[in-house]
């Protein structure tokens, strides 16, 4: 089996949170469990940014779905969704 890259959109709880510990904290929960390719603001409109974040893992089955569990655990994030699957 190979890898597969997963976009997730990282939203806030609030339109004030500072995106760059969010970004921070994404980046430490999920230091050892997959790799980072990149981490992207969005403009979602009204002030609302998210986070895009693009995560590199292996192929195995429930992998997406655990990363997405850790990310909607921290402290800060509303809601997380997977926008992309993409086998490398």
């Amino acid at each position: 089996m190979g890898d597969v890259l997963v976009v997730f959109r990282v939203l806030p709880e609030d339109v004030d949170n500072d995106l760059s510990r969010l970004e921070s904290k994404i980046r430490e929960k999920l230091n050892g469990v997959c790799k980072i390719n990149d981490i992207k603001t969005e403009e979602i409109g009204f002030g609302l940014k998210a986070l895009n974040v693009q995560a590199i893992m292996p192929d195995e089955e429930g992998m997406a779905d655990r990363v997405e569990s850790i990310l909607a655990g921290i402290e800060g994030v509303s809601q997380v969704d997977t926008k992309d699957i993409s086998l490398i």
